[in-house]
């Protein structure tokens, strides 16, 4: 932008400078011929007073010799049958005509100009003085004039210029501390504010920002407190559930009642803390993929030996690290787990890969058709919320890396969260999901589900 202002008041500044030099080169040319063709008609008047005194032709000789023209024989004086008297240059025929007609007129003649001047001397007859005028002459100063009009139009261009570059730095420096400040805010400071700085726009612009800015903290803040308030409300009808799990008689059933009461306690406990710190707060911290999944697994192992679903866990053996919130893992491995249950019909078995490159979901029911609509936020094919998968896309856009689905290899969805690894080019981009090795680390190698 700033080199686009200099452009412009370079653009702007050359082309009035030409439109005032042009006229100005011209006029001091003419004005350096009239002060030669002025020397000139001095010279001749001159003479013209020698001829009123005697046109003897030995006084002419000496009276055209004393002035200065006629020593640097520039200077003649033409008599009617007489051969010119000094130094002629002018065509006899442009002399006859200009004493036929006694007007003063200029004539070329080779390299310069004569000034033939005719004058009526004592028995009635015209005589014609001529004065040559070199092109040297015409043009004497003409040159060093110019210079001085180029210099003249560089340093007010370069000055313009210069001034244009300092004017449009100012704007350019409150543009980029609005944009900068427009990035923090994007990137979760929600403290950002900008100056008010430049040209009445720019302040304009930057007092919007930062009452944006303010608005969007206050909503946020507002929403932040709406969503702990209402986990919070649902610790009541928890607590009636927990007292009925703990009336329930020793057994797997109330056993699995608890276990979930605690997980639903927990989870409550997630949202306020994690709504009350908002994103900003939440985006440095890290969580060990293994273990979380390790733990999902274990509570989603329970329903699995219910309904006959044989599973098989692959990798495993070193902790994998992202960077997102316990929390919000552990949604997206519920979400992709769920998704195996809610979707496919019991006894479906399903493969879980997991390495420091992705973590895999294969199962062995139909599959999904529109892949495209299955992470639309809202839009389910299958009578649920349309929530699960968005939130698995979410959570691996924030740990960087992206949600690929296709079929895999047991006949049914891959779901796969790709970690850190540059997207894939050309049509058959979802092939190159990465596979984990074989070793088994925290899971057994394959749980086959037995009813009691």
């Amino acid at each position: 932008m700033r080199w686009a202002l200099n452009r412009l008041a370079l653009a702007i500044t050359s082309m009035v400078a030409l439109a005032f030099l042009v006229p100005l080169a011209v006029v001091t040319r003419q004005l350096a011929q009239d002060r030669a063709f002025g020397d000139a008609r001095q010279q001749a008047s001159a003479m013209v007073a020698a001829l009123a005194v005697d046109a003897d032709p030995r006084l002419l000789t000496l009276a055209v010799a004393s002035t200065a023209a006629g020593s640097q024989r520039r200077l003649a004086v033409h008599l009617p049958g007489l051969a010119p008297i000094g130094a002629a240059h002018a065509d006899p025929d442009d002399v006859a005509l200009a004493a036929r007609y006694r007007r003063a007129v200029t004539t070329d003649a080779g390299t310069g100009v004569s000034y033939l001047s005719p004058t009526v001397i004592r028995d009635g007859r015209t005589a014609v003085i001529e004065v040559y005028v070199t092109r040297a002459d015409m043009e004497r100063g003409v040159w060093r004039a110019w210079l001085a009009l180029g210099a003249v139009a560089v340093v007010l261009v370069l000055g313009s210029t210069l001034v244009a570059d300092r004017l449009g730095g100012r704007i350019v420096r409150a543009t980029r501390r609005l944009a900068g400040t427009a990035r923090e805010l994007g990137q979760g400071d929600l403290s950002a504010r900008v100056v008010p700085e430049g040209p009445p726009e720019l302040r304009d612009a930057a007092q919007a920002f930062n009452t944006m800015a303010r608005d969007m903290r206050r909503l946020l803040a507002a929403e932040r407190e709406l969503a702990a308030d209402l986990s919070h409300r649902l610790r009541t009808p928890l607590t009636a559930l927990r007292l009925d799990a703990d009336a329930m008689p020793p057994g797997p059933l109330g056993e699995r009642m608890r276990q979930a009461c605690d997980l639903l306690d927990e989870e409550l406990e997630a949202i306020i803390t994690g709504a009350r710190r908002g994103a900003g707060d939440r985006a440095a911290e890290s969580t060990d993929l293994v273990e979380v999944l390790a733990d999902r697994l274990a509570f989603w192992s329970v329903l699995a030996e219910d309904q006959q679903r044989p599973w098989t866990v692959v990798g495993g053996d070193r902790p994998v690290t992202v960077p997102v919130s316990r929390g919000d893992l552990i949604l997206a491995v519920d979400a992709l787990l769920g998704n195996v249950f809610s979707h496919t019909p019991e006894g479906c078995g399903f493969e879980v890969s997991i390495s420091d490159r992705a973590l895999i979901v294969d199962d062995a029911g139909p599959g999904i058709a529109d892949p495209a609509a299955a992470v639309r936020r809202g839009s389910s094919g299958a009578g649920s919320t349309g929530l699960g998968l968005d939130i698995v896309q979410r959570v691996a856009v924030a740990a960087g890396g992206r949600l690929e689905i296709s079929r895999g290899p047991l006949g049914g969805a891959r779901l796969a969260v790709v970690l850190s690894v540059p997207e894939p080019s050309g049509p058959r981009a979802q092939a190159t999901v990465p596979r984990p090795s074989r070793p088994r680390g925290l899971f057994k190698k394959v749980r086959t589900p037995r009813r009691g």
